[in-house]
């Protein structure tokens, strides 16, 4: 294990790679970026786990997958387990396991040989979900400035029943109405997730609380929102029911 302190502030971050050559240039990439404050290194699973169970602060977590001892995919499943674990960014060689990266909660995954301009996309994503979680939590309505005739006005996001995709920007759809704003259905999602948000369609993000009725037909699911109906991809109705139960568990 080695540690480099930049003396800087930034993120904390632990980089591990059990090939030594590939672990020093991910440090020296990591370094060059200034929202970097700090650099642990593992060259093992085994110990990364010891680093992480220690009392020094981790950020994030820079990871490979294929490992000797525990994976990567082994240490990304213990630290789901925990509300305030590491984010986890993986950087692998491997492109077949880009899908369960995701499902185990990873902000990002990066190939290797890993560039510096997709390595400062992982840690922009790594800083605004850490951001969200010490700034954005459940009980904090974040506020929305919209235009209307010349008017900005503010919605807040509870209000917000779904969110539907219009190219590059969005429309947010309330009870009273709805708003179009400069920004991807993408980065709301991103960004709302944490906040009881979920997408069921390329085209639509819905907020759970406002879900009145979930159908499903012949193959076909549908939401009911309001006097609203929308559809359900396929690929996304599984995650929806999960979501649903997982929510409703917690409240019973």
């Amino acid at each position: 294990m080695t540690r480099l302190d930049l003396g800087r502030p930034g993120l904390a971050v632990l980089a591990v790679d059990d090939e030594r050559p590939a672990l020093e240039e991910l440090t020296y990439l990591l370094s060059a970026d200034e929202r970097i404050g700090s650099i642990q290194t593992a060259s093992s699973g085994a110990e990364a786990i010891r680093i992480l169970s220690g009392d020094q602060k981790v950020d994030a977590l820079f990871l490979d997958i294929r490992m000797p001892g525990a994976t990567g995919v082994e240490i990304a499943k213990t630290l789901a387990r925990h509300a305030n674990a590491p984010q986890v960014v993986f950087v692998t060689a491997h492109e077949d396991f880009a899908v369960g990266a995701f499902e185990l909660h990873a902000v990002d995954y990066v190939l290797k040989p890993v560039r510096q301009d997709r390595l400062a996309e992982a840690i922009r994503r790594v800083d605004e979900r850490l951001h969200v979680r010490t700034r954005g939590a459940p009980d904090e309505d974040e506020v929305i400035p919209v235009e209307l005739a010349g008017v900005t006005r503010f919605v807040n996001r509870s209000q917000i029943r779904f969110v539907e995709a219009h190219g590059d920007y969005a429309r947010l759809h309330t009870a009273s109405g709805s708003h179009l704003v400069r920004i991807s259905l993408a980065t709301l999602e991103e960004r709302w997730s944490p906040h009881g948000f979920s997408r069921i369609h390329r085209s639509y993000l819905v907020a759970l609380r406002h879900v009145q009725e979930v159908r499903w037909d012949a193959g076909h699911t549908t939401v009911r929102i309001g006097d609203k109906t929308l559809a359900v991809s396929r690929r996304h109705a599984r995650e929806l029911r999960d979501r649903l139960l997982r929510d409703a568990n917690r409240r019973g």
